[in-house]
């Protein structure tokens, strides 16, 4: 049941607009904002959600995964790995409650894309990338409708884990007005789920955002860049 992986030159790292998506009973609609997503320069989708409909996760799981394969781009699936195992996803990301990096790797082999959230702790971001994470997530560093009581973090841990050589990926409340504050302090990419989701025009809203890291203003060219990611083999996972 495996879609066809994206070309393994997509996943020499991660940059950009990272979607993030919300639970939804509607494989239609979901599909549909994940489309917009991408076609408005999203580069990468994380699979989310908490429900416990197996068969529905499973199925949302596949579509997505042809969806994004369609667009050269990877999916990554939140917390479960049995299931990023089973539908050959690109990723799985990690929590604090999770398998851990080398269960992960394990089960999904050595080019996979496994990402871990840090939050706040600087010894958690040291632990992940010694264990082969490929991406370390920071965050939350605004509010977030989505998780009010998230711990928050401060831009300057993006500048000190570039020691790590790994993508960072900001989260928490971002969007077009505060995303650049954070790619100035060293995020690779900025995971969004509520900016998006409840946005009048998402796709005018995934635009605005993917544009942030194309902007003259961006310092981008000023920052060394990360250790590429692991590539991503069609077999994967």
């Amino acid at each position: 049941m495996q879609s066809p992986a994206p070309p393994k030159s997509l996943h020499a790292g991660l940059h950009g607009l990272y979607l993030l998506t919300r639970e939804d009973a509607s494989d239609t609609r979901l599909c549909a904002g994940v489309s917009a997503a991408l076609g408005a320069g999203a580069r990468c989708v994380q699979y989310r959600d908490k429900s416990n409909d197996p068969q529905r996760r499973l199925r949302q799981a596949l579509a997505l995964l042809a969806l994004c394969h369609q667009h050269q781009a990877p999916l990554i699936i939140n917390d479960d790995v049995a299931l990023a195992e089973r539908i050959g996803a690109d990723g799985v990301h990690l929590g604090k409650n999770d398998p851990s990096v080398a269960m992960a790797r394990a089960r999904l082999g050595p080019q996979a894309l496994i990402g871990v959230s840090c939050y706040n702790q600087w010894d958690r971001a040291q632990a992940a990338a010694e264990a082969g994470a490929d991406y370390l997530a920071f965050g939350a560093f605004f509010d977030s409708d989505t998780k009010p009581q998230a711990i928050r973090a401060a831009p300057e841990l993006l500048r000190r884990a570039a020691r790590f050589g790994l993508p960072r990926v900001a989260i928490g409340g971002i969007d077009a007005g505060n995303g650049a504050a954070l790619i100035d302090a060293g995020a690779d990419a900025l995971a969004v789920l509520g900016a998006f989701w409840t946005a009048a025009d998402p796709a005018a809203a995934a635009r605005a955002i993917a544009d942030l890291f194309v902007a003259p203003s961006s310092p981008l060219d000023q920052r060394d860049p990360p250790r590429s990611a692991s590539p991503v083999s069609p077999g994967m996972r």
